[in-house]
């Protein structure tokens, strides 16, 4: 078997562009990937027709070999880019393994752990401004059995936080937990807003309120800072969306710098690469608990990994979508009491839609975080899409 192509989607989806990629093989066997990378999506295209090149013409199952030499190979390793794009191919790789030998990717990687997995919801909050109406949202949510859910309520600040600004992010915290009582996990998303002191007054100021976690208090660039905050938090810490590959994890295990890890399959290098991530963090008991806001063929890929990982503990997903989603793929989810079934079909267990990928192509869009319409993550009509 040899791959004869590798073709790239970039398909509008609102907030940011979904990035999908179907590697082709001369017997008929394709398989998909994401690497839906916010807001940089014309580098990685540009990045994927590199590791294009290189694939054309060789064997698709010969995975770790192609990950092992595509990441030497680009010299200067790492970053979002680079990662994004060979985390996808890796995906879609993995793809045609499963189809080929007509088993789930799971099955590959040790077999099934999980039947199914717990899930915390993002954008259940979408066009919510006031405590009170994130309170509404939030038992709305609940109603269809979502049993963790998680924000950021801290507007637009950066670094640091007013009073009055903390006293707002308080509140709907507040407005939250006592729409959903206490058996609701609530999880603070701070998308790495703060500095030291900050991050600190942050998990100090939000523990009465019994956080699942806090994820991301500080940038990325610096996990000493991020050490430094979980030393004297009184609330559990999570972070790793923004890392790259076990060698980066390596150093925030050594630290031990947060209590949950969230790699992400787009970003940190695929589904092989997570698997090892999470079998270090399971060796220092850690649970495993990726970032996935992203499409339904990062989210069909993370759910192999759940599937698999004896440590894994929650599954982020998006509470809705833009009404097309369900055109895109085959993706087809179970949902049932605050949890996903896992897949048993060959590879993934989707199909990406091609025409209806066309109809929707890439529009640029822009960071919100700091801008003050980060609630703006939804378009006026959406759907519940599990």
């Amino acid at each position: 078997m040899k791959v004869t192509d590798i073709r790239t989607f970039v398909v509008d989806c609102f907030r940011t562009n979904w990035v999908f990629v179907k590697v082709d093989t001369d017997e008929g066997i394709s398989g998909v990937g994401e690497g839906t990378l916010e807001y940089k999506e014309k580098a990685l295209v540009g990045a994927i027709e590199h590791i294009k090149s290189y694939l054309v013409g060789k064997d698709p199952r010969q995975i770790e070999k192609h990950y092992h030499d595509i990441y030497r190979d680009a010299y200067w390793r790492g970053g979002a880019v680079l990662m994004s794009a060979l985390s996808a191919v890796e995906m879609a790789l993995w793809d045609i393994l499963g189809k080929s030998l007509g088993v789930p990717v799971y099955q590959l990687l040790g077999g099934k752990v999980n039947d199914d997995c717990r899930i915390y919801v993002n954008g259940w909050f979408a066009g919510a401004r006031e405590p009170e109406e994130f309170g509404a949202k939030a038992r709305e949510a609940v109603k269809r059995g979502v049993t963790a859910m998680k924000w950021d309520p801290f507007g637009k600040s950066y670094l640091q936080i007013s009073n009055k600004e903390l006293d707002k992010a308080l509140r709907c915290i507040a407005a939250v937990r006592e729409a959903v009582g206490n058996e609701v996990d609530l999880l603070i998303e701070a998308h790495g807003r703060f500095d030291v002191p900050t991050g600190i007054k942050i998990a100090q100021e939000i523990a009465p309120f019994k956080p699942m976690f806090l994820e991301e208090p500080v940038p990325p660039n610096n996990l000493e800072a991020l050490e430094a905050v979980r030393a004297k938090s009184p609330v559990a810490i999570a972070a790793g969306e923004r890392l790259y590959t076990r060698f980066d994890y390596n150093e925030l295990f050594r630290r031990r710098a947060c209590d949950y890890i969230q790699p992400d399959i787009s970003h940190a290098g695929g589904i092989m690469e997570l698997k090892k991530i999470a079998a270090i963090a399971e060796a220092n008991y850690i649970p495993f608990a990726p970032h996935n806001p992203s499409g339904p063929v990062a989210n069909a890929a993370t759910l192999q990994l759940a599937a698999c990982c004896p440590n894994f503990c929650i599954l982020e997903i998006m509470y809705s979508d833009v009404d097309y989603r369900k055109y895109i793929t085959s993706e087809a989810l179970v949902y049932e009491n605050g949890r996903i079934k896992i897949s048993d079909k060959p590879g993934l267990g989707i199909e990406l839609n091609e025409e209806e990928c066309l109809k929707h192509p890439y529009v640029e869009h822009n960071l919100r975080h700091y801008t003050g319409a980060l609630t703006d993550i939804r378009p006026a009509k959406t759907e519940l899409y599990f």
